[in-house]
């Protein structure tokens, strides 16, 4: 592979032929949903893949936001992505403890989102790489800080304002992947005082029916993928925004 121009997707047995290769920087981004009451950061000190580092999404963001999970500026991000040891031009591989639907996906994205195309998820995450009965550590990295650059790529992100104005033109096609019943409004929301339902217009494609539960949620084989998206009324050759 070469790694200026990555897969979006990397195996377990490709990570583990690597494994301590300077190129590559491994990072766990774990998070749960606060209704599943496990700890993201304790789970990675307890077991992770060697040399992996914690890439924590509830610091790594907008601090002075009242909502969660904002992306930080350009700058803020360089600076915790070089304070995790990651450094311009190495291969960036994220993996998380939920198989790498939730975290993992938000941490790769914000890597592409701020210009670092060499980013990788792992297939599979830690759950298939523990299965495999492959090598973990408990003690965490101390990386050595190291310079990362960071610019936004405002085209890959959309805030409220679009959003509004897409509802009139409707010019982009607007997919909800959380759960059905959290998009219509009859699953409760797992943070509090959160409204129910969906944006008007938008159609439901939960993670979920892109990953295969009896393999660790690995992702599904691309034409299983493009007849979930097919199902949904997903036309990947128009303008989506997830």
């Amino acid at each position: 592979m070469n790694y200026t121009n990555p897969d979006a997707l990397v195996s377990t047995g490709w990570l583990a032929e690597r494994l301590g290769e300077k190129a590559i920087g491994i990072l766990d981004a774990t998070w749960f949903l606060p209704s599943m009451k496990r700890d993201g950061p304790a789970e990675y000190q307890q077991s992770h893949i060697p040399g992996a580092v914690f890439f924590d999404i509830d610091e790594v963001c907008d601090r002075g936001s009242t909502l969660p999970h904002m992306l930080p500026p350009a700058e803020i991000f360089a600076a915790q992505a070089g304070r995790l040891g990651l450094a311009d031009g190495m291969h960036i591989v994220v993996y998380d403890a939920n198989g790498g639907y939730m975290a993992a996906a938000r941490a790769w994205w914000m890597f592409r989102i701020f210009g670092h195309q060499n980013v990788s998820m792992l297939n599979g995450g830690l759950p298939q790489w523990l299965d495999e009965g492959r090598p973990t550590e408990t003690a965490g990295t101390a990386p050595s800080k190291r310079t990362f650059t960071a610019v936004l790529k405002p085209e890959m992100v959309r805030d409220a304002a679009q959003i509004l104005a897409n509802l009139d033109g409707g010019g982009e096609l607007v997919v909800d992947a959380r759960s059905p019943g959290r998009f219509a409004g009859t699953e409760a929301e797992p943070r509090a005082n959160l409204k129910g339902g969906h944006i008007p217009g938008s159609v439901n494609l939960p993670v979920s029916a892109l990953m295969a539960p009896e393999n660790n949620f690995a992702m599904r084989p691309a034409d299983e993928l493009a007849a979930a998206f097919e199902a949904a009324g997903v036309d990947i050759a128009k303008p989506v925004v997830a």
